[in-house]
């Protein structure tokens, strides 16, 4: 574990507060590549990444990633923590882990993934920081990089809760599960057996959370966090025309007080929640393709990665440098986009808003709809 930067050492009544995400941003978690190994195969797996991608790592599932992925996405990680800490957050790293390691259940065995993306993992909302229950058998440990920091946390007077560790035996999935072509009815990969979700299926907006139901989070996993969450939050579900749903923040993001962006080909504007029925649509332009062919066939993401964006502020974003479609977009509806590089971590889950977990920002909890 380390802490960097100018605030590191500033106490406060709770190291954690974020209630949004556009609030300043003062202190964040950037996730880690050591030891980051190719996920194990399981139909969960499978059914939410790109083809070709799903193909590769069927072969090669549970060994180390390729030098030739790790030593660039290591670069631009680097690069992206240097940025962070010129801007004056305080950047907390969690501890690098062997993720090849064999773990068990008395049900299932399985090796690790990474730590790569604590935007799925945990959920932070006000001062409390929630461990998700994750569909991915490979991630069942994946927080345990990160207990130094949660424990530090708590200490110094953060909440720290954990979701029902989930069983995740064959009656979660849907046997023969097959994706469902664009002609028919959505369908998922998870029964209602027991509570999953991912936190990176939710966003944040105040006293309002938006969710989609996806191949890693289900009904009762949603429905575990708003009886955990109370009265005080209000919980709405977006609908998703994607047929791999898996994480809402390439589907639809608030960037500022009023204002979503949101992925056409996901989302039909008329029918998004009543609770953004004021706010400004921001519809996300189509995406600058990808040249690089080992990216395109190792990418565990969908071309909507240029969605993935970080709020420094209301006004202050981090984009990919590559998305010149994006960047474009974010000057002309008024925002200041700070390109920086992280394309080639695609393979490991993500891009900025998945690499990170804002713990801090400067701001109270307040109502947008």
């Amino acid at each position: 574990m380390t802490a960097e930067g100018p605030t590191a050492t500033r106490q406060a009544a709770s190291p954690v507060n974020s209630h949004n995400e556009w609030d300043p941003l003062e202190e964040i978690v950037v996730g880690r590549l050591d030891g980051a190994t190719i996920p194990a195969s399981h139909p969960v797996v499978a059914c939410n990444i790109p083809p070709w991608a799903a193909r590769l790592q069927g072969l090669a599932a549970g060994r180390k990633y390729p030098r030739v992925l790790m030593e660039r996405a290591q670069d631009e990680l680097e690069q992206f923590v240097a940025l962070l800490l010129s801007l004056g957050i305080t950047v907390r790293r969690p501890d690098a882990v062997e993720h090849q390691k064999r773990f068990s259940t008395p049900d299932w065995a399985s090796r690790g993934f990474c730590n790569t993306c604590p935007r799925d993992s945990m959920l932070v909302v006000g001062d409390e920081i929630i461990e998700t229950p994750m569909a991915w058998p490979c991630r069942y440990f994946e927080t345990h990089s990160y207990r130094p920091i949660l424990k530090d946390y708590f200490r110094r007077g953060a909440r720290w809760s954990a979701a029902p560790r989930p069983q995740l035996t064959d009656e979660l999935f849907v046997p023969d599960f097959t994706v469902p072509g664009h002609d028919e009815p959505l369908r998922y990969i998870l029964t209602e057996f027991e509570p999953v979700f991912d936190a990176a299926d939710f966003v944040r907006a105040g006293r309002d959370l938006f969710v989609t139901r996806s191949n890693v989070t289900n009904r009762m996993g949603i429905e575990w966090l708003r009886r955990h969450l109370g009265p005080g939050y209000r919980i709405h579900e977006v609908e998703s025309r994607c047929r791999t749903p898996m994480h809402i923040d390439t589907t639809l993001l608030p960037l500022a007080p009023g204002k979503v962006l949101i992925n056409p080909e996901y989302i039909d504007p008329d029918r998004l929640p009543t609770a953004l029925a004021s706010w400004d649509v921001l519809v996300a332009p189509e995406p600058d393709p990808i040249g690089q062919r080992l990216l395109r066939y190792t990418s565990l993401c969908g071309k909507w990665l240029s969605m993935n964006v970080l709020m420094l502020d209301e006004q202050r974003v981090v984009v990919e440098r590559h998305h010149t479609g994006m960047l474009r977009a974010l000057e002309r509806w008024g925002f200041e986009p700070i390109s920086s590089d992280l394309l080639h971590y695609a393979p490991f889950g993500g891009s900025f808003h998945c690499a990170t977990l804002d713990v801090r920002r400067r701001g109270s909890l307040q109502s947008y709809a």
